[in-house]
């Protein structure tokens, strides 16, 4: 299977943000004929105060009944019904290409709610996969600024498995890598490979991105393919904000594969499943493991 990672420099401008990412996706599906593209954490809009959040998401449609317990699939699938116009941006570049998008993350309308959330395409354009980012940024960087997701954003509550071709993927979002119980727990439920799209800022970023990421693959023994923001946007305030870009996919080994530096572009590499098997076997960690 081959997987890009997109890295993009989105703002608070729902259709310029449209026009980047499509532009990005064409590029690389036109270079490297992937198989799955993966776009960064809030490619839709990045920055700016509520409003901006509440007019740049949507909501998506209905899911459709839970799958029989067992199926190799995620617990929360789409249906085909028609969604807004990020949802059929993302849908219409999977049937087009005809291959997996998985959408970074976008804004998700729940009522008066919000959520960051992730949803997964096949190449019919069939969502197969929903999940809303579990732990939220709330927090002060060493240089004293603020952020705080959940003024916004309310917090997902499930762990999310789907499967991309004969691949168990799990899903998760920037803030979630330093909570290494979830990854343990995409692992249990038989992930092979771990999508991280970010919005790292550049503090973070520098010193432990790579660093938890490489940790993280270790540690389940996945690939992680994890898309990122880069660049400036402007805050609520309209003060500016720097995110670290870098983005990257590891592989369970924890070596970097490939990885983008500064400004927009992709990498894309191929995963490799015998790989995975091999490190498994050779060290069998999870059949090793005395604690939850």
């Amino acid at each position: 299977m081959r997987l890009s990672v997109v890295q993009m420099n989105p703002g608070h401008v729902l259709d310029q943000n449209i026009i980047q990412a499509r532009s990005l996706i064409d590029a690389v599906c036109d270079a490297d004929r992937p198989d799955i593209v993966a776009l960064p954490e809030m490619w839709s809009c990045l920055g700016g105060d509520r409003a901006a959040k509440l007019a740049a998401a949507e909501a998506l449609p209905p899911p459709a009944p839970a799958v029989p317990s067992g199926a190799r699939r995620s617990a929360i699938t789409g249906s085909n019904l028609p969604g807004g116009p990020i949802y059929e941006f993302l849908r219409g570049v999977a049937r087009t290409r005809r291959i997996h998008v998985h959408g970074g993350s976008i804004g998700e309308r729940d009522g008066d709610r919000l959520f960051n959330t992730t949803v997964v395409f096949d190449p019919d354009g069939t969502e197969i996969a929903r999940y809303r980012k579990i732990h939220l940024f709330d927090i002060v960087t060493p240089d004293g600024t603020g952020y705080c997701e959940s003024a916004s954003f309310g917090a997902g509550e499930q762990v999310v498995v789907c499967e991309i071709r004969d691949s168990l993927v799990g899903l998760a979002i920037c803030y979630d890598l330093r909570f290494p119980e979830l990854f343990l727990a995409l692992r249990r439920a038989g992930a092979e490979l771990v999508f991280l799209p970010a919005a790292f800022t550049v503090q973070t970023g520098r010193d432990h991105w790579e660093t938890l990421i490489r940790a993280r693959a270790i540690e389940t023994q996945c690939w992680f393919a994890a898309p990122a923001t880069w660049g400036r946007h402007r805050d609520s305030n309209g003060e500016p904000r720097f995110t670290f870009g870098h983005s990257l996919v590891c592989d369970p080994w924890g070596q970097v594969v490939a990885k983008v530096s500064d400004g927009r572009g992709w990498a894309t590499v191929r995963i490799d499943q015998a790989l995975t098997a091999q490190v498994r076997r050779d060290m069998p960690i999870l059949e090793h493991r005395k604690l939850a």
